[in-house]
Parts: C-alpha cells; sequence; structure tokens
C-alpha cells in the first residue's frame, strides 16, 4: 500500500502528474487545491501569499484524507504543494507534528509512510507553464513567494527528485519505476 504527495510549487505540473499516474495505476486520487478554504482562494486571488496559519487548517485536512485512505488500505496520489519541512510532517503526523519537530511522540498516532515526489525545475519553465493555464485562483505574481517558501526535501525525509524538463510521459515512468521497484518508499 503506497500513500504518494506529488509536490512542488504552484505550476509545477502536481495535479496533472498526479492524477495521470492514478488513472495508469488505478489508484485514488486527490487534488490538495480542492480542499482549500474560499477564505484561502481569495488571498492568493488578491496575489497575497498564504501563511502557516493559512495553510496549517488545510494540511490537517489533508493529513485526515491520507489516513483514512491509509486505514483502508487503499493506495493514493495527493497532489499538494508541501512546500515546508513543517507542512510534509503536518501531512504525515497531523497537528501532533506541529507541537513537536519530531514526527511522531509517544502514544500518539503512528505517522503515515508517505512517498514525496518533489517536482522540481526552473523558475522561468514554471512561470511559462502558469501564463498558460486558464481559470486557476493562483496567479503567476504569487510564484516567486512559492519559491522563496520552498525547502526541498532532504534525508532523512522519504523522497524523490523528478526534474520538470523532462516529457510527462518520462516523469511518469520515473515515478513508476520507483515504486515498482520499492525504491525510496518508506518502510
Amino acid at each position: 500500500m503506497v500513500l504518494l504527495v506529488v509536490m512542488g510549487v504552484s505550476g509545477s505540473g502536481k495535479s496533472t502528474v498526479g492524477s495521470r499516474l492514478a488513472e495508469k495505476l488505478g489508484w485514488k486520487f486527490y487534488d490538495g487545491d480542492d480542499y482549500h478554504p474560499l477564505e484561502n482562494k481569495k488571498k492568493m486571488a488578491e496575489g497575497i501569499p498564504l501563511n502557516d496559519e493559512d495553510r496549517i487548517p488545510w494540511l490537517c485536512t489533508l493529513h485526515d484524507i491520507l489516513r483514512r485512505e491509509d486505514a483502508s488500505k487503499q493506495d493514493t496520489i495527493l497532489a499538494c504543494s508541501a512546500l515546508k519541512k513543517m507542512y510534509r510532517r503536518v501531512l504525515i503526523s497531523g497537528a501532533s507534528a506541529i507541537e513537536s519537530e519530531q514526527p511522531d511522540q509517544p502514544g500518539e498516532k503512528l505517522a503515515l509512510k508517505i512517498l514525496f515526489v518533489h517536482l522540481d525545475g526552473p523558475m522561468d519553465i514554471i512561470a511559462g507553464r502558469m501564463q498558460k493555464r486558464r481559470g486557476h485562483f493562483m496567479p503567476l505574481e504569487l510564484l516567486k513567494s512559492q519559491f522563496d517558501t520552498l525547502e526541498p526535501p532532504s534525508a532523512p525525509e522519504n523522497f524523490i527528485t523528478v526534474s520538470l524538463e523532462k516529457s510527462l510521459p518520462e516523469i511518469l515512468l520515473e515515478i513508476e519505476r520507483t515504486i515498482l521497484q520499492n525504491e525510496a518508499l518508506p518502510e
């Protein structure tokens, strides 16, 4: 059973990669953007970057979705920016991660085992993609704030980094190979 979070800055292709991969593998897919409260969407649409207070309740909601799918043994892919290490800890451990630097506390629910797939690429490529998309609440003006906030995953986090300079089929194949070969999958 695999819980996979496709992460990266806005415009990196999280929803496209996550939904296509879920379709290909027959897994459940959730787009984290669908779970942002209206206030968050309004703020972003007005060009105001979200802060931790805006993001934490949203991340806790996404953690609850992942926990539910984990409990039902459902392979699941979530598209979520997960820009900061703390945000990834909230996805893994829920609200308990906010009080502590440790992913688990004795007596707390066990942390979820998640593989993070970081879609990484240069700002100019991502900006070009964002200029082409229509009807999304995240404006191009906020891209720099996303890069400024980004803390790329690092050891001991469970992650792989995939270059956005590859084609979509190559990206999907690289992620699928990792899953099938159990490389980087949490124990």
